[in-house]
């Protein structure tokens, strides 16, 4: 009986106060010169957004059908691919010392637009893995409104604060960043402790296809990219949106929306996977950045 009241709390209330918290944080860090680099930047980020926004669903629908997936973790997949960027590409895009000011855009455009993407291609995917006449059905209206209130709400109070009081918005941007990561990691530990008897069975199942969508999107990013002819701060910004996803959102969605723990399963081994994989591209990038200062240095005192 504890434990239902636990998860109770835990699905509609922890996750969608701490999810607003994240997203204003989001908002502390925007400024209204961050959508109009659109205009002034606009191949930058219509390659990142059509990356994000476009190819991101199709691989990941390609891959929910082709992997021998049971339909939870199929559904968990497309959950993923409807949730891109997040603040936590916005940190890793820092650390790999690429272009923050476009991974800020980009993740700002993308979570608007998904607002209005996600209930119909979930609602599609639903019917397509799960079966016409499933027991999940999302309302499309009241969806777009719960999606809204955790998403663009928090980043216009956030942007508000940031416009207001820019130096206490500065201040603790970096805080709700790192406590996004914490609480990433507190409530895939929570799914862990809860659904402890299908972890492994469901690591087995879909840790392939995490590992396959998290290589594939973030070679998607960099090689598009650069096949553009975007300088390499951009590619790198656009590699670690493009390969980073929501997944607390998506963990959400899975846990309070449609409440199917199974679900969350997809979303919640991704992050580890996508973690791990930006923690190694960020070490590669500064350990290339590094060499390439030096050079550059050297050459300097040579001349």
């Amino acid at each position: 009986m504890q434990n239902i009241e636990l998860v109770t709390l835990v699905n509609t209330q922890v996750i969608p106060i701490c999810i607003f918290l994240i997203m204003m944080g989001m908002g502390l860090s925007l400024t209204l010169d961050d959508f109009k680099r659109v205009v002034k930047y606009p191949k930058a980020v219509t390659v990142g957004l059509t990356n994000q926004l476009l190819f991101l669903p199709i691989i990941g629908f390609a891959l929910a059908n082709i992997m021998p997936l049971e339909p939870e973790y199929a559904v968990g997949v497309m959950l993923l691919v409807l949730c891109p960027g997040g603040t936590t590409s916005n940190m890793f895009s820092h650390l790999a010392k690429g272009d923050v000011a476009l991974s800020v855009t980009m993740t700002a455009i993308a979570s608007l637009i998904t607002v209005f993407s996600i209930p119909i291609v979930l609602n599609f995917s639903l019917v397509h893995f799960m079966g016409q006449g499933n027991e999940f059905n999302l309302p499309i209206i009241a969806t777009m409104f719960s999606l809204m209130k955790l998403t663009i709400v928090p980043i216009v109070i956030g942007m508000i604060i940031n416009a207001f009081y820019p130096k206490f918005a500065n201040s603790i941007q970096v805080h709700v960043s790192r406590f996004g990561i914490l609480f990433l990691t507190l409530l895939m530990i929570f799914l862990t402790y809860i659904q402890q008897d299908i972890v492994l069975s469901a690591l087995i199942a879909a840790g392939p296809v995490s590992l396959l969508l998290n290589l594939s999107t973030m070679a998607l990013g960099y090689y598009s990219s650069k096949w553009f002819g975007l300088n390499m701060a951009q590619r790198t910004s656009i590699t670690i949106e493009v390969g980073l996803q929501n997944s607390t959102l998506s963990m959400f969605m899975a846990l309070t929306l449609l409440a199917n723990y199974k679900m969350s399963f997809t979303p919640a081994i991704y992050t580890l996977i996508m973690l791990f994989t930006a923690g190694v591209l960020v070490k590669f990038l500064r350990v290339k950045f590094s060499s390439t200062t030096k050079a550059n240095d050297k050459n300097m005192i040579n001349i």
